[in-house]
């Protein structure tokens, strides 16, 4: 059973309204966030340049996509264990370093999807 509350359209509208403070909060306390916002919108007109077919800019671009996704939740797993305390402990370092390697590997994906694009574009034949 959901929980009680707002439903249907008042229910769309307050999570869009949530979705957007997001957005804004990861923009102003963010610094990588915004590092990586730069680097899609420099590299998702690109996935349309680069990609010959449908498929190809997808996964160019839904790679850039990716990137923003765990860095959000990255942040949000940040911003929870800051919350809970500053001291120093064995957990709250997991906790960051897991989402940390989260967001390594989403940048890793990209590297990989955008290099095996590009060898097959522009590689030897």
């Amino acid at each position: 059973m959901g929980k009680p509350g707002n439903t249907g359209f008042r229910r769309i509208l307050l999570a869009t309204r949530y979705s957007a403070q997001g957005f804004v909060h990861a923009w102003r306390h963010e610094a990588a966030f915004r590092q990586e916002l730069a680097l899609c919108v420099v590299l998702v007109p690109l996935a349309f340049w680069l990609g010959r077919t449908p498929m190809e800019e997808l996964l160019l671009a839904g790679s850039c996509f990716l990137v923003l996704i765990v860095e959000l939740l990255n942040s949000a797993v940040e911003a929870v264990v800051d919350r809970v305390g500053n001291e120093h402990h064995e957990l709250s370092g997991r906790a960051k370093d897991l989402g940390s390697a989260a967001v390594f590997l989403s940048l890793l994906f990209v590297a990989i999807v955008w290099g095996t694009v590009a060898w097959l574009r522009f590689g030897p034949a």
